[in-house]
Protein backbone atom coordinates (compact mmCIF):
# COMPACT_ATOMS: atom_id res chain seq x y z
CA UNK A 1 0.00 0.00 0.00
CA UNK A 2 1.41 3.46 -1.00
CA UNK A 3 0.71 6.45 1.11
CA UNK A 4 1.21 10.23 -0.03
CA UNK A 5 1.81 13.35 2.11
CA UNK A 6 2.17 16.68 0.26
CA UNK A 7 4.69 19.52 1.20
CA UNK A 8 2.94 22.69 0.98
CA UNK A 9 4.41 25.31 -0.80
CA UNK A 10 1.91 26.35 -2.87
CA UNK A 11 2.91 26.11 -6.83
CA UNK A 12 6.14 24.19 -5.12
CA UNK A 13 4.36 22.12 -3.29
CA UNK A 14 5.05 18.46 -3.81
CA UNK A 15 4.14 14.93 -3.01
CA UNK A 16 6.02 11.90 -1.02
CA UNK A 17 4.48 8.47 -1.68
CA UNK A 18 5.73 5.83 0.73
CA UNK A 19 5.01 2.25 0.56
CA UNK A 20 7.23 -0.95 -0.99
CA UNK A 21 7.51 -1.26 -4.50
CA UNK A 22 6.95 2.40 -5.48
CA UNK A 23 10.61 2.75 -7.37
CA UNK A 24 9.27 0.59 -10.16
CA UNK A 25 5.63 2.88 -10.44
CA UNK A 26 6.10 4.89 -13.67
CA UNK A 27 2.71 6.47 -12.90
CA UNK A 28 4.14 8.04 -10.10
CA UNK A 29 7.37 9.21 -11.80
CA UNK A 30 6.96 10.00 -15.25
CA UNK A 31 3.86 12.90 -14.73
CA UNK A 32 6.75 15.22 -12.77
CA UNK A 33 9.40 14.91 -15.81
CA UNK A 34 9.78 17.75 -17.99
CA UNK A 35 11.44 16.28 -21.07
CA UNK A 36 12.52 12.63 -21.93
CA UNK A 37 15.27 12.56 -20.57
CA UNK A 38 17.02 12.52 -16.97
CA UNK A 39 20.08 11.94 -15.59
CA UNK A 40 20.35 9.55 -12.63
CA UNK A 41 22.68 10.58 -9.63
CA UNK A 42 23.72 7.47 -7.91
CA UNK A 43 27.00 6.07 -5.89
CA UNK A 44 29.03 2.70 -6.03
CA UNK A 45 27.02 1.10 -2.80
CA UNK A 46 23.70 1.95 -4.46
CA UNK A 47 23.72 1.69 -8.26
CA UNK A 48 24.66 -1.81 -8.36
CA UNK A 49 21.41 -2.29 -6.28
CA UNK A 50 18.55 -0.21 -7.94
CA UNK A 51 20.05 1.81 -10.94
CA UNK A 52 18.77 -1.15 -13.38
CA UNK A 53 15.55 -1.21 -11.71
CA UNK A 54 15.16 2.34 -11.89
CA UNK A 55 16.32 2.57 -15.67
CA UNK A 56 13.94 -0.05 -16.34
CA UNK A 57 10.61 1.75 -15.03
CA UNK A 58 11.68 5.01 -16.34
CA UNK A 59 12.60 3.43 -19.77
CA UNK A 60 9.18 1.32 -20.18
CA UNK A 61 7.94 4.90 -19.87
CA UNK A 62 9.86 6.41 -23.24
CA UNK A 63 12.51 7.99 -21.30
CA UNK A 64 16.00 8.20 -21.84
CA UNK A 65 18.43 7.37 -18.81
CA UNK A 66 21.67 8.88 -18.51
CA UNK A 67 23.74 8.30 -15.14
CA UNK A 68 26.80 9.48 -12.86
CA UNK A 69 28.20 7.32 -10.13
CA UNK A 70 29.93 8.91 -7.32
CA UNK A 71 31.93 7.12 -4.81
CA UNK A 72 30.43 6.26 -1.71
CA UNK A 73 30.81 8.17 1.98
CA UNK A 74 30.53 11.63 3.60
CA UNK A 75 34.29 12.30 3.31
CA UNK A 76 33.05 13.12 -0.54
CA UNK A 77 30.50 15.06 -0.09
CA UNK A 78 32.83 18.34 -1.68
CA UNK A 79 33.45 20.57 -4.55
CA UNK A 80 35.33 17.88 -6.53
CA UNK A 81 33.15 14.95 -6.23
CA UNK A 82 30.17 17.57 -6.91
CA UNK A 83 31.93 18.59 -9.96
CA UNK A 84 31.89 15.23 -11.54
CA UNK A 85 28.08 15.83 -11.67
CA UNK A 86 28.02 19.15 -13.27
CA UNK A 87 30.53 17.50 -15.84
CA UNK A 88 28.36 14.34 -16.59
CA UNK A 89 25.66 17.45 -17.20
CA UNK A 90 27.41 19.38 -19.53
CA UNK A 91 28.66 16.22 -21.36
CA UNK A 92 25.34 14.98 -22.13
CA UNK A 93 24.33 18.21 -23.33
CA UNK A 94 21.55 18.50 -20.24
CA UNK A 95 19.05 21.71 -20.83
CA UNK A 96 17.32 23.32 -18.01
CA UNK A 97 14.12 21.25 -18.38
CA UNK A 98 16.29 17.87 -17.92
CA UNK A 99 15.54 16.28 -14.58
CA UNK A 100 17.90 15.15 -12.37
CA UNK A 101 17.03 12.05 -9.76
CA UNK A 102 19.09 11.60 -7.04
CA UNK A 103 19.28 7.73 -6.14
CA UNK A 104 20.71 7.05 -2.91
CA UNK A 105 21.18 8.32 0.32
CA UNK A 106 21.81 11.90 2.20
CA UNK A 107 24.78 12.38 0.37
CA UNK A 108 23.51 11.60 -2.91
CA UNK A 109 20.52 13.51 -2.06
CA UNK A 110 22.11 16.93 -0.55
CA UNK A 111 24.42 16.63 -3.92
CA UNK A 112 22.24 16.44 -6.04
CA UNK A 113 19.71 18.59 -5.33
CA UNK A 114 22.56 21.40 -5.06
CA UNK A 115 23.61 20.42 -8.49
CA UNK A 116 20.44 20.59 -9.70
CA UNK A 117 20.08 24.17 -7.91
CA UNK A 118 23.13 25.42 -9.23
CA UNK A 119 23.02 23.69 -13.07
CA UNK A 120 21.82 26.68 -15.21
CA UNK A 121 20.39 28.31 -12.49
CA UNK A 122 17.67 25.53 -11.77
CA UNK A 123 16.68 22.21 -12.84
CA UNK A 124 14.16 20.09 -11.81
CA UNK A 125 15.44 17.22 -9.98
CA UNK A 126 13.50 13.99 -7.86
CA UNK A 127 14.67 12.45 -4.24
CA UNK A 128 14.02 8.13 -4.19
CA UNK A 129 16.00 7.87 -0.84
CA UNK A 130 17.66 4.74 -0.13
CA UNK A 131 17.96 4.92 3.53
CA UNK A 132 16.22 5.34 6.90
CA UNK A 133 17.81 8.88 7.41
CA UNK A 134 17.24 10.36 3.51
CA UNK A 135 13.61 9.07 4.26
CA UNK A 136 12.66 10.52 7.00
CA UNK A 137 15.35 13.65 7.11
CA UNK A 138 17.32 14.83 4.10
CA UNK A 139 15.00 13.75 0.90
CA UNK A 140 12.58 16.55 2.08
CA UNK A 141 12.37 19.86 2.95
CA UNK A 142 14.97 21.13 -0.24
CA UNK A 143 17.99 21.75 2.27
CA UNK A 144 20.97 20.80 -0.25
CA UNK A 145 24.74 21.32 0.42
CA UNK A 146 28.31 19.97 0.38
CA UNK A 147 31.02 19.82 3.25
CA UNK A 148 33.52 22.38 3.95
CA UNK A 149 36.58 21.51 6.38
CA UNK A 150 35.82 24.13 8.75
CA UNK A 151 32.26 23.26 8.42
CA UNK A 152 29.38 20.54 7.82
CA UNK A 153 26.65 21.76 5.44
CA UNK A 154 27.74 25.16 5.18
CA UNK A 155 27.73 25.59 1.11
CA UNK A 156 24.57 24.65 -0.42
CA UNK A 157 20.86 26.26 -1.33
CA UNK A 158 17.16 25.30 -0.73
CA UNK A 159 16.26 24.13 -3.74
CA UNK A 160 12.70 22.06 -3.33
CA UNK A 161 12.30 18.52 -5.39
CA UNK A 162 9.35 18.00 -8.10
CA UNK A 163 8.67 14.57 -5.86
CA UNK A 164 10.21 12.24 -3.45
CA UNK A 165 10.04 8.23 -3.84
CA UNK A 166 10.86 6.78 -0.32
CA UNK A 167 10.99 2.84 -1.25
CA UNK A 168 10.72 1.16 1.91
CA UNK A 169 11.99 -2.06 0.37
CA UNK A 170 15.11 -0.54 -0.42
CA UNK A 171 15.61 -0.63 3.20
CA UNK A 172 15.98 -4.03 3.16
CA UNK A 173 19.60 -3.66 1.97
CA UNK A 174 20.74 -1.00 4.11
CA UNK A 175 23.63 -2.66 6.50
CA UNK A 176 22.37 -2.26 10.30
CA UNK A 177 24.39 0.49 11.18
CA UNK A 178 22.94 2.73 8.75
CA UNK A 179 19.73 1.30 9.87
CA UNK A 180 20.54 2.86 13.90
CA UNK A 181 21.82 5.75 12.39
CA UNK A 182 18.58 6.65 10.58
CA UNK A 183 16.94 6.46 13.69
CA UNK A 184 18.06 9.16 15.40
CA UNK A 185 16.54 11.75 13.25
CA UNK A 186 13.39 9.52 13.79
CA UNK A 187 13.41 10.00 17.33
CA UNK A 188 13.90 13.39 16.62
CA UNK A 189 10.92 14.10 15.76
CA UNK A 190 9.04 12.83 18.92
CA UNK A 191 11.52 14.92 21.28
CA UNK A 192 10.77 17.62 19.49
CA UNK A 193 6.87 18.18 18.41
CA UNK A 194 5.32 14.96 18.72
CA UNK A 195 5.32 12.95 22.14
CA UNK A 196 2.71 10.44 21.16
CA UNK A 197 5.40 9.00 18.23
CA UNK A 198 8.02 9.19 21.02
CA UNK A 199 6.10 7.00 23.08
CA UNK A 200 4.86 4.95 19.89
CA UNK A 201 9.06 4.69 19.49
CA UNK A 202 9.34 3.24 23.01
CA UNK A 203 6.95 0.98 22.21
CA UNK A 204 7.69 -0.44 18.78
CA UNK A 205 11.60 0.18 18.76
CA UNK A 206 12.31 -3.48 18.18
CA UNK A 207 9.89 -3.77 15.43
CA UNK A 208 11.55 -1.56 13.46
CA UNK A 209 14.92 -3.02 14.04
CA UNK A 210 13.78 -6.16 13.24
CA UNK A 211 12.95 -3.91 9.62
CA UNK A 212 8.92 -4.97 10.23
CA UNK A 213 7.55 -3.46 7.06
CA UNK A 214 3.97 -1.98 8.69
CA UNK A 215 6.77 -0.86 11.66
CA UNK A 216 8.94 0.72 9.23
CA UNK A 217 6.24 2.06 6.96
CA UNK A 218 4.86 3.60 10.25
CA UNK A 219 8.09 5.14 11.55
CA UNK A 220 8.65 6.96 8.04
CA UNK A 221 4.73 8.47 7.34
CA UNK A 222 4.85 9.59 10.98
CA UNK A 223 8.16 11.30 10.58
CA UNK A 224 7.88 13.09 7.28
CA UNK A 225 4.49 13.71 8.06
CA UNK A 226 5.98 15.80 10.96
CA UNK A 227 8.69 17.48 8.46
CA UNK A 228 6.33 18.37 6.12
CA UNK A 229 4.12 20.50 8.42
CA UNK A 230 7.45 22.02 9.71
CA UNK A 231 8.64 22.71 5.97
CA UNK A 232 5.30 23.72 5.24
CA UNK A 233 5.38 26.78 7.87
CA UNK A 234 8.92 27.74 7.78
CA UNK A 235 10.93 26.74 4.43
CA UNK A 236 13.93 28.68 4.81
CA UNK A 237 14.40 28.49 8.99
CA UNK A 238 13.69 31.73 10.00
CA UNK A 239 11.95 29.65 12.94
CA UNK A 240 9.94 26.97 14.07
CA UNK A 241 12.46 25.04 11.33
CA UNK A 242 15.33 25.16 13.17
CA UNK A 243 14.09 22.93 15.78
CA UNK A 244 14.75 20.36 13.41
CA UNK A 245 18.49 20.72 14.43
CA UNK A 246 18.17 19.01 17.73
CA UNK A 247 21.53 16.96 18.69
CA UNK A 248 22.76 18.72 15.00
CA UNK A 249 25.21 21.62 16.10
CA UNK A 250 26.64 19.00 18.75
CA UNK A 251 26.89 16.09 16.46
CA UNK A 252 28.13 18.36 13.07
CA UNK A 253 30.96 19.11 15.34
CA UNK A 254 31.87 15.65 16.54
CA UNK A 255 31.56 15.30 12.46
CA UNK A 256 34.37 17.85 11.90
CA UNK A 257 36.33 17.12 14.76
CA UNK A 258 36.67 13.84 14.08
CA UNK A 259 36.72 13.63 10.34
CA UNK A 260 34.03 13.46 7.87
CA UNK A 261 32.92 10.01 7.88
CA UNK A 262 34.52 8.39 10.99
CA UNK A 263 31.13 9.13 12.46
CA UNK A 264 27.68 8.42 10.77
CA UNK A 265 25.74 11.47 10.92
CA UNK A 266 23.01 9.78 12.67
CA UNK A 267 25.39 8.67 15.27
CA UNK A 268 26.74 12.38 15.87
CA UNK A 269 23.04 13.40 16.00
CA UNK A 270 22.08 10.89 18.81
CA UNK A 271 25.17 11.78 21.18
CA UNK A 272 24.73 15.48 20.38
CA UNK A 273 20.89 15.26 21.60
CA UNK A 274 22.24 13.76 24.84
CA UNK A 275 24.28 16.62 25.20
CA UNK A 276 21.39 19.12 24.40
CA UNK A 277 19.12 17.14 27.20
CA UNK A 278 21.77 17.58 29.91
CA UNK A 279 22.13 21.08 29.02
CA UNK A 280 18.47 21.35 29.08
CA UNK A 281 18.65 19.60 32.19
CA UNK A 282 21.11 22.26 33.63
CA UNK A 283 18.91 24.86 32.67
CA UNK A 284 16.35 24.05 34.94
CA UNK A 285 14.01 22.85 31.77
CA UNK A 286 14.11 18.93 31.79
CA UNK A 287 13.49 16.41 34.43
CA UNK A 288 16.47 14.22 35.04
CA UNK A 289 14.03 11.04 34.82
CA UNK A 290 13.01 12.30 30.89
CA UNK A 291 17.17 12.62 30.25
CA UNK A 292 17.70 8.57 30.99
CA UNK A 293 14.43 8.29 29.56
CA UNK A 294 15.66 9.66 26.22
CA UNK A 295 18.57 7.98 26.10
CA UNK A 296 17.44 4.62 27.03
CA UNK A 297 15.50 4.45 23.55
CA UNK A 298 18.73 5.33 22.17
CA UNK A 299 20.68 2.78 23.59
CA UNK A 300 17.66 0.64 22.81
CA UNK A 301 18.25 2.04 19.00
CA UNK A 302 21.59 1.03 19.31
CA UNK A 303 23.42 4.70 19.05
CA UNK A 304 26.17 6.30 21.01
CA UNK A 305 24.78 8.32 23.99
CA UNK A 306 28.03 9.87 24.64
CA UNK A 307 30.37 12.58 21.98
CA UNK A 308 33.60 12.00 21.40
CA UNK A 309 36.34 13.02 22.92
CA UNK A 310 37.41 15.79 21.37
CA UNK A 311 37.85 18.76 24.28
CA UNK A 312 35.19 21.22 25.15
CA UNK A 313 36.79 23.90 24.10
CA UNK A 314 37.00 22.27 20.51
CA UNK A 315 33.13 21.07 20.42
CA UNK A 316 33.01 25.53 21.28
CA UNK A 317 35.69 26.07 18.50
CA UNK A 318 33.40 24.01 15.71
CA UNK A 319 29.83 25.20 16.85
CA UNK A 320 30.66 28.72 16.35
CA UNK A 321 30.98 27.91 12.81
CA UNK A 322 27.38 26.30 13.14
CA UNK A 323 24.49 28.03 10.31
CA UNK A 324 22.63 29.07 13.67
CA UNK A 325 25.16 31.41 15.28
CA UNK A 326 23.52 35.36 14.95
CA UNK A 327 25.85 38.02 15.54
CA UNK A 328 28.15 36.10 17.26
CA UNK A 329 25.98 34.05 19.30
CA UNK A 330 25.75 30.78 19.57
CA UNK A 331 21.66 29.41 19.42
CA UNK A 332 20.97 26.17 20.43
CA UNK A 333 17.97 23.47 20.29
CA UNK A 334 16.89 22.59 23.58
CA UNK A 335 14.13 20.80 25.00
CA UNK A 336 11.60 21.91 27.24
CA UNK A 337 10.34 18.37 27.79
CA UNK A 338 9.46 15.87 25.50
CA UNK A 339 7.78 16.88 22.50
CA UNK A 340 8.56 20.49 23.27
CA UNK A 341 12.03 21.85 21.63
CA UNK A 342 13.04 25.63 21.59
CA UNK A 343 15.76 27.72 20.06
CA UNK A 344 17.63 29.69 22.97
CA UNK A 345 20.71 31.46 23.63
CA UNK A 346 20.13 31.27 27.42
CA UNK A 347 23.01 28.68 28.01
CA UNK A 348 26.46 30.18 28.51
CA UNK A 349 29.82 29.20 27.53
CA UNK A 350 30.48 27.96 30.99
CA UNK A 351 27.18 25.85 31.16
CA UNK A 352 27.87 24.71 27.95
CA UNK A 353 30.91 23.55 28.52
CA UNK A 354 29.90 21.26 31.99
CA UNK A 355 27.12 19.62 29.35
CA UNK A 356 29.76 18.75 26.88
CA UNK A 357 32.40 17.23 29.66
CA UNK A 358 29.33 14.83 31.45
CA UNK A 359 28.48 13.62 28.03
CA UNK A 360 31.54 13.11 26.08
CA UNK A 361 33.76 10.76 28.87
Amino acid sequence: MTQTLTVALGDRSYPIHIGCGVIDRADLLLPHLKQKKVLVVSNTTVAPLYLDRLRSTLEHGGISVMSVILPDGEQYKDWKTLNLIFDALLGAHCERSTTLVALGGGVVGDMGGFAAACYQRGMPFIQIPTTLLSQVDSSVGGKTAINHPLGKNMIGAFYQPRLVLADISTLDTLPDRELRAGLAEVIKYGLIRDPDFFSWLEANIDAVLARDKGALAYAVHRSCANKAEVVAADERETGERALLNLGHTFGHAIETGLGYGVWLHGEAVAAGTLIAAELSRRLGWLAADSVLQIERLFVRAGLPVHGARLGAARYLELMRHDKKVQEGRLRLVLLQRIGAAVVSEEADEAMITAAIEARCT
